[in-house]
């Protein structure tokens, strides 16, 4: 057995035994008093899971008879609200399972029908003598539908046609502040929820108890029932009040024990969980003692534990060592790094256990269901590249240092000089910038090289002249071409270019027109070829004017983090992704794989990809050889980081069938891997973080307005998660592999950040359009005029109204509910890719963007401090960050 597969087999142990002891300690068990009989009575609402009264749908005689068969074990009497719709048939077979009733009369702003609810239930009172009482209207003085008087009226016109005793159902609050309805009445039917007022649950029968006496205290000799009482098994908090499946086991059992000994009469409410009451918030649907399909919610004795918390465990735990497998594929492996990656992989099992039994045991219906199943859509990639993400920062941070990164001065002496042929493609370039390249390849130490500059599609002799002469004085190694109209953009300048190099060079390198190289570029990279299987060597890319502005610095340090990060773990699994400049490719299999193609608009990448999938190695240094020039300006910055994400994804759809298995390529399974991961870890996770972003800013009006329910917790918490573990990933590994400061490091974030929403629109860009310009990226100065328009305007107004409604749900938080906290609190979270674009783009315009003025800033702080005048006067004009 391979010491990998030991570590891999002794982490997945200690893990996954950790993991249960996690669910074996939070495990619940609650006690409460037992139920020696039945409950006095249940609220009874007999409609099937998929029947909603409040569309008209009307409950059946069989429907009936199977409900009442269903509470006849666990209450003596049961409570209607309505007696039409067929609920008039309650009474007649509840007296057959020896069940009383309390017959209801519904009472609304339709006056045609509450005459024949009246009408039917002095019928039903006449007709049957288990009839303990009708209770006219169910809280009419509550929602206003009536006025006390009105109320007194209809409940003296019922007590006069019937000899049972009549009432009507109020809150406590409204019997004690209407006396002359309680004189009405032949006893008060007074319904206290303290879940609505936000009473916590271990308070709510001390309070219901309390209320109890405040009534009888007002009202000596009356007979009081308490006519409502229940806690809901889910849903959302109100304030203190929290719902949960133990909560209302204990609460409905030590009510009941209390009630009993101290001779209260009571109804609970209800005996049905109801899935069509999605209009009472998030717990109307769930103040059922028994659930939709009619099983008993809890046990009515001996210790309380949550039903299916056993079942969830045993699932979480099952994933959780499912999802773990992958590691066994490491052939270098610490435990270290073994146990963070099988902990994020038992973090996931985890929370699709829970998020499964949610959805099994929860009513997701309506609103609720769209809501859930498009957040969980979406959450799952994102869920894919948080593992990738604690996957690389483990191997990183706890595994081993990188075997196959070239390093500078490792490279053994070469035996032969092959010959290179430089290719530099130049569209429109300042003939100046582009003369600074051909000095630094002129000085390169490789013996044996020519380097031929393509001009192309740019007819104006102001941009090529000073270049055709320029070659002329470097010499015969320097050979210009001048294509003043060629098909296929870059690519076909770069076809052009391979028809004109020479028969025997063998290596061919390409670098932009704006990069200075290094003199021992080839020297230190070229060897590498003489391994026969090499196909590509690539260089990073840098820049060389980083001290132009805060902004340009942002960029540069955010560039390093993919060519001291990313690039160095992908070239583990040989699956580098090949960027156009600096890079090293050998002629044969650039020839095998078909050379430079204009399918794409990034097609440096695409030739890197299909010169590996044929079976040629590519190998990586970090080492900078090379500086070009950063982008002008934020909008150009952003116009470049679209074409990449652009041609990414046209680069998908080429080569997709490529990485599955049978893809008829010699990619390994690392490498297919690599690469897949690779593009949904970019292209995916940021085009549905802003797509999620979107969908939550549209749902906020809705919940404002409408009061629709916010996502579930389970379906915030992976965002902020996720979040969390970018902002530890970013901040880790850039102090780990990048060689910079704090401060160009938060720089670096707002950069990454700022070109959320770009990438996005190039993904949706790739749907909406086959085929999209090659756009040149500003540089040199000359193009920065061009950006005359707030170049982040759709992400300032994305961003700034995320982020205040954000602060609107806060504010209008009334009663403290988590979940919309949560929500709350994501929205601002999602803001801030937006807010960062938005800041960068005042930024660029802003003095601030410039060094001297941080200089002169901190000259004058330091002025102010006793004797360090003449420090501030030491300081240089200008001041790194």
């Amino acid at each position: 057995m391979r010491p990998a597969v030991r570590v891999a087999a002794a982490a997945v142990a200690a893990v996954t035994c950790i993991h249960a002891f996690v669910w074996l300690a939070l495990r619940e068990e609650v006690t409460a008093p037992a139920v020696p009989d039945r409950f006095q009575s249940m609220s009874f609402a007999p409609y099937g899971r998929d029947t909603n009264p409040d569309k008209g749908e009307a409950t059946t005689e069989a429907q009936i008879r199977s409900d009442i068969e269903a509470v006849a074990p666990y209450t003596r009497a049961v409570r209607t609200y309505a007696s039409t719709g067929n609920l008039d048939l309650v009474t007649k077979i509840a007296a057959e399972k020896g069940l009383k009733t309390t017959i209801g009369a519904w009472l609304d702003e339709d006056e045609d029908r509450n005459a024949r609810e009246i009408t039917n239930a002095i019928d039903v009172a006449r007709k049957n003598s288990n009839v303990m009482g009708i209770v006219v209207g169910n809280e009419s003085i509550l929602r206003a539908e009536r006025t006390p008087q009105q109320l007194i009226d209809t409940i003296r016109k019922v007590k006069s046609q019937t000899n049972v005793p009549v009432t009507t159902g109020e809150t406590w609050d409204v019997w004690l502040d209407h006396p002359e309805l309680v004189s009405a009445v032949d006893y008060i039917a007074a319904h206290i929820l303290p879940y609505w007022e936000g009473v916590p649950a271990d308070q709510v029968v001390d309070r219901t108890i309390g209320i109890y006496d405040r009534l009888r205290a007002a009202y000596p000799g009356k007979r009081i029932v308490i006519a409502e009482f229940g806690w809901p098994s889910a849903g959302y908090n109100r304030d203190a009040a929290v719902p949960g499946e133990l909560e209302q086991a204990k609460v409905i059992r030590t009510f009941a024990a209390r009630a009993d000994a101290l001779g209260i009469e009571y109804n609970l409410i209800e005996a049905f969980d109801a899935p069509w009451k999605s209009f009472e918030g998030s717990v109307g649907q769930y103040w059922g003692m028994l659930d939709a399909d009619r099983e008993l919610k809890f046990s009515l004795s001996g210790p309380l534990t949550p039903a299916t918390y056993t079942a969830t465990a045993a699932i979480a735990l099952l994933l959780g060592i499912a999802f773990s497998l992958p590691v066994f594929r490491f052939a270098r492996l610490t435990m270290t790094q073994a146990v963070v990656m099988i902990g994020a992989a038992n973090l996931v099992g985890a929370w699709i256990a829970t998020v499964t039994d949610h959805w099994l045991t929860h009513y997701v219906v309506g609103g609720n269901k769209v809501t859930f199943i498009v957040s969980l859509v979406l959450l799952v990639p994102l869920v894919v590249v948080m593992l990738y993400r604690i996957e690389e920062l483990a191997t990183i941070a706890f595994g081993r240092s990188p075997r196959r990164l070239l390093r500078a001065g490792n490279a053994a002496q070469p035996t032969r000089t092959p010959k290179v042929s430089i290719h530099i493609p130049a569209y429109k370039e300042p003939p100046e910038m582009l003369k600074q390249t051909l000095d630094s390849v002129a000085r390169l130490n490789w013996p044996n090289f020519e380097c031929l500059v393509i001009i192309n599609n740019t007819p104006d002799p102001a941009f090529w002249e000073p270049i055709e002469e320029h070659c002329r004085e470097l010499g015969e190694r320097f050979k210009f071409i001048n294509l003043p109209k060629v098909a296929g953009f870059k690519a076909g300048a770069l076809r052009e270019a391979m028809l004109q190099t020479a028969p025997d060079a063998e290596i061919i390198g390409v670098i932009d027109a704006d990069y200075v190289v290094d003199p021992n570029w080839l020297m230190d990279l070229v060897p590498t070829f003489e391994d026969p299987t090499v196909g590509i060597v690539q260089a990073p890319q840098d820049h060389r004017d980083a001290n132009r502005s805060l902004l340009h610095e942002a960029m540069n340090t955010e560039y390093a983090g993919f060519f001291d990060i990313g690039m160095v773990q992908r070239n583990e699994h040989d699956a580098i992704v090949v960027h156009g400049t600096m890079c090293l490719m050998r002629r044969a299999a650039m020839v095998e794989a078909g050379d430079w193609s204009s399918e794409t608009i990034c097609e440096d990448t695409d030739l890197g990809l299909s010169i590996v999938e044929r079976g040629w190695k590519s190998h990586y240094t970090n080492t900078r050889y090379g500086w070009g020039l950063l982008p002008d300006d934020f909008a150009s910055f952003k116009k470049q980081r679209h074409r990449w994400a652009y041609g990414g994804m046209q680069i998908i759809k080429k080569h997709w069938r490529r990485m599955l298995p049978n893809g008829g390529t010699r990619l390994t399974p690392a490498q297919r891997r690599e690469f897949s991961i690779g593009w949904v870890s970019w292209l995916g996770s940021e085009s549905i973080g802003a797509l999620v972003a979107v969908l939550s800013l549209l749902w906020v009006p809705f919940v404002l307005a409408f009061g629709i329910a916010v996502p579930q917790h389970i379906l915030t918490m992976p965002i902020l998660f996720c979040f969390g573990i970018y902002l530890l990933h970013f901040i880790a590994l850039y102090r780990l592999r990048v060689a910079t400061t704090p401060v160009r490091m938060l720089g670096a974030a707002f950069a990454a950040m700022a070109v959320q929403f770009t990438v996005a629109k190039a993904v949706y860009d790739s749907f909406r359009y086959k085929d999209l310009a090659f756009a040149r990226t500003a540089k040199g100065s000359w193009l920065a005029d061009a950006a005359r328009a707030f170049p982040a305007l759709p992400e300032a107004i994305i961003g700034s109204g995320l982020m205040l409604s954000a602060i609107a749900l806060r504010m209008t938080n009334w009663h403290a509910v988590v979940e919309i906290d949560l929500f709350a609190f994501a929205l601002a979270i999602q803001s801030l890719p937006f807010l960062a674009a938005a800041g960068i783009g005042w930024l660029e315009g802003s003095p601030l963007n410039a060094f001297p003025t941080w200089a002169s800033l901190r000259a004058r702080a330091l002025a102010l401090l006793p004797g360090r005048a003449a420090q501030a006067e030491a300081i240089p004009e200008k001041v790194r960050s």
